[in-house]
This record gives structure tokens, C-alpha cells and sequence, in this order.
């Protein structure tokens, strides 16, 4: 399945949650936050309001409870808009 996000869609790729804390101590699939850090898979055209500021391949933070979560297979993906996109990873 390809994923053409429209109008001011962004398509992203959640990134792995961390298992240890940075003192090592490993946390549980319970315990671990679900991350707000993605990469850009695919983005829509935008509108004549809404110019998109971020490209394929990107890194970036997305709002906690934002998007539709779509499955193709094995791989999950988010559907976010552009405006819950809150930040460029570089």
C-alpha cells in the first residue's frame, strides 16, 4: 500500500521508544511512553492557506495525541495534519 497523504496531510513513521532510562535501568513495553519523534514518509500538496514546511525523510515532534494510526502489514503509520507538527529534529 502507498500512502498519498492530501490537502495538508503529513504521513509519519513512528521512531522505536527507548528501552533503558539514561541511567540504565530497562523499562517494561508498559512502562515506556510512546514516543512523539517521527520521520517524514510522505506530504500532501497543502492548501493556499497552508504552505508545507517540512519534506520527506525529516525528523520531527508531532502533539502527543494527534493523527490516525493506519497499518500496512507489519508497519504502523501516523496521519498527523501540519499544524501538530511542533518541531524539526535536525
Amino acid at each position: 500500500m502507498k500512502l498519498v497523504p492530501l490537502a495538508d496531510r503529513v504521513v509519519l513513521k513512528q521512531l522505536e521508544a527507548e528501552t533503558t532510562t539514561k541511567s540504565g535501568i530497562v523499562l517494561t513495553s508498559s512502562a515506556q511512553e510512546k514516543p512523539q519523534e517521527a520521520e517524514v514518509i510522505a506530504v500532501g500538496p497543502g492548501t493556499e492557506e497552508v504552505k508545507m514546511e517540512v519534506t520527506v525523510g525529516q525528523k520531527v515532534i508531532y502533539s502527543k495525541y494527534a493523527g490516525t494510526t493506519v497499518k500496512d502489514g507489519e508497519e504502523e503509520y501516523i496521519i498527523v495534519k501540519h499544524s501538530d507538527i511542533l518541531a524539526i529534529v535536525e
